[in-house]
């Protein structure tokens, strides 16, 4: 039987792991998960982490579904594989796509199916192009994302994205040009003349200053994650969106709602487009859809954006061998089937209060310098000073300490720099809740501990 040192020798020896510095990965030791029961995940070594982070976003219905993975079985002996190319489709495609469109927005009746988000944003970069084409205006290139913002890691999400340090490791697409993202904790201290709504106002702004200066008549479109997400659970203030609206209408640019971590019920919505009234052009979404059982992402089409795609006479340039892939179908057709059985609903009115009523009292903590939550994510920012909101000297050093710490606690947390975040599973009560939220306070505290020395 193998064991852990074992797995841990093999992994050093020949697997590349993502977003990681290999050479500390394998000098440490990899923690290997071995199973997983409801909302908790297991080490090797037998420790049980509550996962905080549902997965990577994405299991938001925990690790236990029968349904799930009863659907994938069915579908395999069905009908294992078959593409979507050449004038064909399958049952569960037809389906699938069918159920997404009639849980969206109403002007969103199209699906363009992909196997992450990664390569639904790549998608929604050609798609645009094809729209402004058909629509006359091929000048219309330019594309607005934000700063801090993530939306995969493919050549063009990558670009999208607004991480510094993933540019320095490629050449991003000249096309794409990056805003500030409406963090008002981080801008603080920059626009201290800025009440939270004034500033949220400001940083909306910031896409028509943008515009102006590339020239209207080049813009094509603007991405933004509804909350960022892997930026640090940045929650915009209220009055961000309503602008941000209001300035992509005026100038005709398509707005693009990334809602790969945000779909699917995470807000209390089925997607978030719907929980900040967003007219949004294209919704990605990937993650929630099948609950990390197996990859899926794909693009919802507005009827503009389509009535303008099906004017061409050709076709379609662009697809994946596994687009709509039937087994991926079958475990998202359970998957919402689940999901419409009230867990939605219960984020809605029962976790959303639970959050508010436990994970938002950490801002007391002596070494939190603010604490957020929306729906069922939050954030923590931590501080060396609580007064001036002085952060701790290391550049993300705290981040990692608390982290590491929160393991020790059993619970799995997760860093962006020196803030905390978590998206726990729906499937938790109210007490688990307020048990996910002490276990985060005892991590506070043997981070702070830690920190002193």
């Amino acid at each position: 039987m193998t064991s852990l040192p074992q797995w841990q020798r093999q992994d050093a020896a020949h697997h590349l792991h993502p977003f990681s510095n290999q050479t500390e990965l394998n000098r440490n030791g990899t923690r290997v998960i071995s199973h997983a029961q409801g909302a908790y995940i297991f080490e090797a070594n037998g420790h049980r982490l509550l996962d905080g982070m549902s997965g990577l976003w994405c299991c938001n219905l925990g690790y236990s579904q029968p349904r799930i993975k009863q659907a994938i079985a069915a579908q395999l002996d069905e009908l294992p594989y078959y593409n979507t190319f050449f004038q064909c489709t399958h049952p569960r495609a037809t389906e699938l796509a069918a159920a997404i469109a009639h849980r969206a927005p109403a002007h969103l009746n199209k699906v363009f199916f992909t196997n992450s988000g990664s390569e639904a944003n790549d998608s929604v970069l050609r798609l645009i192009h094809r729209y402004w084409d058909a629509k006359g205006k091929p000048q219309r290139k330019a594309v607005i994302a934000r700063h801090n913002a993530y939306h995969g890691s493919t050549i063009g999400g990558a670009s999208l994205g607004g991480m510094g340090f993933m540019h320095e490791q490629f050449d991003p697409l000249g096309n794409i040009h990056h805003i500030a993202q409406p963090y008002w904790f981080g801008a603080r201290q920059d626009k201290t003349e800025l009440d939270e709504q004034a500033f949220g106002i400001w940083a909306a702004n910031q896409l028509e200053e943008k515009i102006l200066e590339l020239g209207p008549d080049k813009v094509a479109a603007f991405f933004a994650e509804p909350i960022q997400g892997a930026g640090g659970v940045i929650i915009p203030p209220d009055s961000y969106w309503p602008r941000v609206q209001q300035i992509c209408q005026q100038y005709q640019v398509l707005l693009v709602v990334d809602e790969v971590i945000f779909g699917f019920g995470r807000t209390g919505e089925w997607f978030a487009s719907q929980f900040y009234d967003l007219q949004a052009d294209f919704i990605v979404f990937a993650k929630g859809i099948t609950n990390g059982f197996i990859p899926l992402g794909g693009v919802l089409v507005s009827d503009r954006v389509t009535e303008a795609l099906l004017s061409h006479t050709n076709d379609l340039a662009h697809g994946f061998t596994y687009s709509g892939h039937p087994v991926a179908c079958a475990a998202a057709l359970a998957t919402l089937e689940i999901l419409a059985e009230g867990h939605i609903d219960k984020v809605k009115n029962e976790l959303s209060q639970a959050m508010r009523d436990f994970w938002l009292p950490l801002a007391d903590h002596p070494i939190v310098g603010q604490a957020r939550c929306k729906g069922l994510v939050g954030a923590l920012e931590l501080v060396r000073d609580k007064s001036s909101l002085q952060r701790f000297a290391g550049n993300g050093r705290a981040g990692t300490v608390c982290r590491d710490m929160s393991l020790q606690a059993g619970l799995v947390m997760r860093a962006t720099g020196d803030t905390m975040i978590i998206a726990p599973p729906f499937i938790l009560d109210r007490n688990e809740i307020k048990d996910l939220t002490e276990r985060a306070w005892q991590a506070l505290d043997l981070a702070q501990a830690q920190l002193k020395q």
